[in-house]
Formats: C-alpha cells, sequence, structure tokens
C-alpha cells in the first residue's frame, strides 16, 4: 500500500509540473491588432535569423521594430519543445511542405523523385522543427569566405558572435575559449544513451581523437552538442525574443504573409502583405531586413523584381535590379545507414512510451524524450593528409534507433526496404553527409503569384565528384563496422544489402554509388540563394554588410547569404550571422570582450 502511494503521488507531481512546464514556457507576446503604418526596422520572417535581428535591433529604445512571421506562435503546440518529436511538426501547418522538382541524378528512390524539404512556418522558423545539432563550421569554410573578398568573414571575425550568443551547459567545456556562458542559445549534452560511448570507442579504434568539433580541431568523433536547455528546445524565438518580452518598440506580427517589397527608384520603401485576407503595406524608414529563408527570400525578391533579368522577364516583373537571385543553391545530403544491435541500448517506441520516461522528462528535463535521438557526430577527412589544412569531407550523425517514420518521401520499395515496421527493434542509424558539396541547384519562379511555391531544382549528384566523396564515407563506415565497439553489439555490414540495387555486387563502387543516387536525401540544409560577395562579383547578390546590391535600404540575413554551405548542421550559422548582421545595421560593436581573448587561439 505505502507504495503504492508512493507511486500516485510521484505521477501527480509528474503531471502537475508538466502542468507547470508548458504553462510556462514563456510566451512571447504579439499583436492583437494590426501594426501600425510606419516602423524604422521592418523585419520580414520570424526564424532563426528573423528572431534574432529583431531581438537585437529592439534592444535600441529609439528603434521601432516590426517582425512579420507568416506562421503561428510557438506556443501552440507543446511538440515543438520537446526534443524527440522534432520530426512530428513536419508536413503540418506549421511547415511550408517544399517539395524539390523531380531529379535526374538523385532521389531515385522517392516518389516522382522529388525530396520534402521542411522548413518551419511559424514564429522561430526551422529553429522549431529541426534536430537541435549545434555545429558551427569549420574555421576553414570562413577564411574561405573571407579569402573571396567577404571582409569581416573570416573565422577570427564571427567567432565572437558564436560566443556572444552561446550559453554553454556542458560543464567540461565551461572553461574552453572556445565557448562562452551568458547568451541566449542554450548548448548541452542531454541525455545519451549507452551507445554514445560505443560510437567514441570505435572511433578510437580507427585511429581518431575523441574532440569538441566547435573547439581547436572540428575533426574527430564527438558527443553531439545540442541546443536544449533542461530539456527544452532552445529554438530562437523562444531565447531570444523571449527576452525581448515587453519591448514596447518591438511589434511582432503574426499570420501575415509578405508578398511583396515596394522599390522605387532603386529604394526599397515598404513590404505589402496580407494578414485578416486583406492586402496590406507598411513602410520602413531606415531599412527592410529580409529573413525569409533560402527559399523564400529569393522568390520575395525576384517577385519584387530584383533577380535575373532573362527570367523575369518571362514571368512579367518589371526589373528594379539584374542580380543572380536563386542560383548557386548548395544543400548537403544525408545517407542512412541502418544497424541491429543485439543489446537494448537504443531508444524504441516502448521506450519514448513508458510512464518512466514521461517521468524523467516532465520531472527533471531528461531522458529519451529531452533528446532529439542524436548520440554522437563525426567530422573526418577521407585524405589523411589535408587534416588541420582544410575542411573535413564527411560529417558522420549516430542516431539511437532504426529508421521507422518515411519522413523523406521514400517511395513505396524503398520505404519497405529501408524502414522498419517494428518499433522495438534495437538498433541504430549512421548517417554519412558530404560536407562540402560541389553540386549546385538554383530556385526560380513558378509564377508571379506570391502564393504559388517556387521551383527547387536541388541540382544533387549532377558534379561526380559527390558521389566519390559519399563513397570514401562508406568505406570510413565499413571499417566502423568491423571495430570491436561494434562488434560487441552484434554489428553487421549486411543490412544494407538491398534489393533496389541488387543488379550491382553487394558492396562494389557500383552498388554505393546506386543507393547514393536513390536513398540519399536533403539534410535540411539549404543555402547560398543571395550569395555574399564584393560589389563587383557577377554572381553575388548582397555584399559583405549583406546589403543587396543596387538597392538602398535592404538586407538579406539568412543562409541564403552563404557563398558556400559551411561544414555541417547550419542553425548555429545562420544565428551567428544574424548576430553579426545586427551590429552591422546598428553600428556597433557588441562582441569586443569575446574578441580579446581570441590572440590565443589557434587556427585564426
Amino acid at each position: 500500500m505505502a507504495l503504492l502511494k508512493t507511486a500516485v503521488f510521484i505521477l501527480v507531481a509528474a503531471l502537475a509540473y508538466k502542468y507547470y512546464r508548458v504553462q510556462n514556457i514563456d510566451k512571447v507576446a504579439v499583436l492583437e491588432g494590426v501594426p501600425d503604418e510606419v516602423y524604422d526596422y521592418v523585419i520580414i520572417g520570424g526564424g532563426s535569423a528573423g528572431s534574432v535581428v529583431a531581438a537585437r535591433l529592439s534592444e535600441d529604445t529609439e528603434s521601432k521594430v516590426l517582425l512579420l512571421e507568416a506562421g503561428g506562435h510557438y506556443a501552440e503546440s507543446e511538440n515543438f519543445h520537446i526534443p524527440l518529436f522534432w520530426t512530428v511538426s513536419q508536413q503540418t501547418e506549421y511547415d511550408w511542405q517544399f517539395y524539390t522538382e523531380t531529379q535526374t541524378k538523385s532521389l531515385l528512390g522517392l516518389k516522382d523523385k522529388r525530396g520534402i524539404w521542411p522548413r518551419g512556418k511559424v514564429l522561430g522558423g526551422t529553429s522549431i522543427l529541426n534536430a537541435m545539432q549545434y555545429t558551427r563550421g569549420s574555421p576553414f569554410d570562413y577564411n574561405e569566405w573571407a579569402a573571396a573578398g567577404n571582409e569581416g568573414w573570416s573565422y577570427k571575425d564571427v567567432l565572437p558572435y558564436f560566443l556572444k550568443a552561446e550559453d554553454i551547459q556542458i560543464p567540461e567545456l565551461e572553461t574552453s575559449n572556445y565557448h562562452s556562458k551568458g547568451g541566449p542559445l542554450a548548448v548541452s549534452h542531454g541525455y545519451l544513451t549507452q551507445l554514445t560511448d560505443v560510437f567514441l570507442r570505435a572511433g578510437l579504434e580507427l585511429g581518431y581523437n575523441v574532440t569538441d568539433y566547435n573547439g581547436e580541431d572540428q575533426e574527430g568523433f564527438s558527443i553531439v552538442q545540442k541546443m536544449t536547455r533542461n530539456g527544452v528546445r532552445s529554438s530562437t524565438s523562444l531565447e531570444y525574443l523571449g527576452r525581448a518580452n515587453g519591448r514596447d518598440n518591438l511589434h511582432i506580427s503574426l499570420k501575415s504573409f509578405a508578398t511583396k517589397i515596394q522599390i522605387t527608384n532603386k529604394c526599397a520603401e515598404g513590404v505589402f502583405y496580407i494578414k485578416d485576407g486583406i492586402k496590406r503595406y507598411v513602410k520602413a524608414g531606415k531599412e527592410i531586413i529580409l529573413s525569409a529563408g533560402t527559399i523564400n527570400s529569393p522568390q520575395l525578391l525576384m517577385l519584387s523584381g530584383v533577380g535575373p533579368k532573362k527570367h523575369l522577364d518571362q514571368m512579367n516583373i518589371p526589373l528594379a535590379v539584374n542580380l543572380p537571385v536563386g542560383e548557386n543553391l548548395q544543400d548537403h545530403q544525408m545517407l542512412l545507414m541502418s544497424s541491429d544491435i543485439n543489446k537494448p541500448f537504443s531508444v524504441t517506441i516502448d521506450v519514448v512510451t513508458s510512464w518512466w520516461t514521461r517521468l524523467k522528462y516532465y520531472m527533471f528535463g531528461d531522458g529519451p524524450l529531452s533528446i532529439s535521438g542524436l548520440d554522437g557526430s563525426a567530422f573526418l577527412h577521407l585524405d589523411k593528409t589535408k587534416r588541420g589544412k582544410t575542411f573535413p569531407d564527411i560529417q558522420m550523425v549516430f542516431f539511437n534507433q532504426l529508421p521507422r517514420d518515411n519522413i523523406v518521401n521514400f517511395n513505396d520499395d524503398l520505404e519497405e526496404q529501408l524502414l522498419e515496421k517494428d518499433g522495438n527493434k534495437h538498433g541504430f542509424t549512421t548517417v554519412i553527409c558530404s560536407t562540402r558539396p560541389k553540386s549546385k541547384g538554383r530556385i526560380t519562379l513558378r509564377s508571379k503569384d506570391p502564393f504559388d511555391y517556387p521551383k527547387i531544382d536541388a541540382g544533387y549528384l549532377t558534379d561526380k565528384a559527390d558521389v566519390e566523396t559519399f563513397l570514401g564515407g562508406i568505406r570510413i563506415w565499413e571499417k566502423l563496422t568491423e571495430t570491436k565497439a561494434f562488434q560487441e553489439l552484434g554489428v553487421s555490414i549486411n543490412k544494407m544489402e538491398k534489393k533496389v540495387c541488387s543488379a550491382y555486387e553487394f558492396r562494389s563502387d557500383e552498388y554505393w554509388e546506386c543507393m547514393v543516387r536513390h536513398v540519399a536525401v536533403t539534410q535540411y540544409h539549404p543555402s547560398g540563394t543571395c550569395k555574399m560577395g564584393t560589389v563587383n562579383n557577377p554572381t553575388a547578390v548582397v555584399d559583405p554588410e549583406l546589403r543587396v546590391k543596387g538597392i538602398k535600404g535592404l538586407r538579406v540575413v539568412d543562409a541564403s547569404v552563404f557563398p558556400n554551405v559551411t561544414s555541417g548542421n547550419l542553425n548555429a550559422p545562420v544565428i551567428m550571422v544574424a548576430e553579426k548582421a545586427a551590429d552591422l545595421i546598428r553600428g556597433k560593436d557588441t562582441v569586443k570582450k569575446f574578441r580579446q581573448n581570441l590572440p590565443n587561439l589557434r587556427k585564426l
């Protein structure tokens, strides 16, 4: 009886705490009515970048800031904040639900050979839908940006902004000069399964170091650093706008769909948008900041007359300035390699739905629900002689479960072959990704109607070098499966022998190329469609201060400005770009204290 009373008490306490957690997720106040007619700054898009820019610009009390977000509030669903449920909101009203055009050299195993590209349509944007891995990229990525003429974007220039944004929650990294405390964005390890140690030991067996991939050396095996705080997703809307909540000079207008930027005499004057079914207009006294993302930003620019002249002529859109908007589309692809194991180490359906798992989460913010399924990550060079000289070629991410849900649009045959029907089968998934693909795609308008989604030609694997990079990563994965650490779990490579590529000898280059072309899908990292570059660079859309070339009063601040995609997950770099953009717009240097420690760091 005493035991039963104790159990009932714990259950009631857990439910009470669950109610407390849900009710006390900081709900950012938004406009109940219609925005004013004029603001100093109008920001289009309240996502990963826009939320940051809005929060920072509104720190200046004399500035009046409007944030237009096409979606709803992040408080509308508890699932947004529970890390393990990161895929639940995809393909819902909170996702733009983009699809690529039919591909000819990739996505061959998907329905109609079209890939799903989830993008957040909610306050917080894709920082509400992603898997929360915190990855800054390689120092060589940013030094390459600077070497191409983008002054102020070297690793030494951008590292202070990463530090400003960060609130490190990992005790062993709190004293590192590569990390900092006190910023809005929480970075933690969170809950770890027993598979984590297995991954690290396997890497050590192959001669790699266990490292902090956001520290001195990106290469090696690591525990995944996650953007979570006490088991809650650390989205930019929750963390940045939460800090700005209550500022009279910041207005946030939801369900406000921007349709066109008004450009007169090469000056951006205001934004047309639709709210409550009515077409409206807001004027910007100083600047318009376009933070709608890699797909929506180029679409809105082209609808506003900024883009390739030939294409806009075809769409019968008057030209404001001729720029290569929509070109240079880059995205990481990932190949899912699953492995069965003989020990109950993974996160199965029974684990997820157990009362103990729920209790741990709602009482302590811990356990399987507090993570996105990521345990380990590795960044690796295919040519070991290039270590320390350039960015890694491959990223591996280790998921502590087998793939179960068809969130990527596999056709019926591949769904049958690749996904596990038994949600309680133990295993893990190794995701192999190419960090710096050479293949490029483009975004073009489908029509001049802003409600018609643009055409997304991903251009995957059009450069054969990307296939070769994948093959190199697969060969490393094969060696990993043979390590003592993996063999102790009964890992066999034979699970990846699938009939879709049975025309080729299993494990031959031809077999693996077939798998890559059929199975490799987006890693959710599109970038580059409003490329940053020097004023005289004909391939650039914005200058190094993110100003649209040839247009006064208009900047782009999101992943679309990346000259080249960074090595790894993009959310942290997007936040860094937004932090730096806010300083550029305000004419301030807010990272001086972080910059003072940089001379002691290597590889700058």
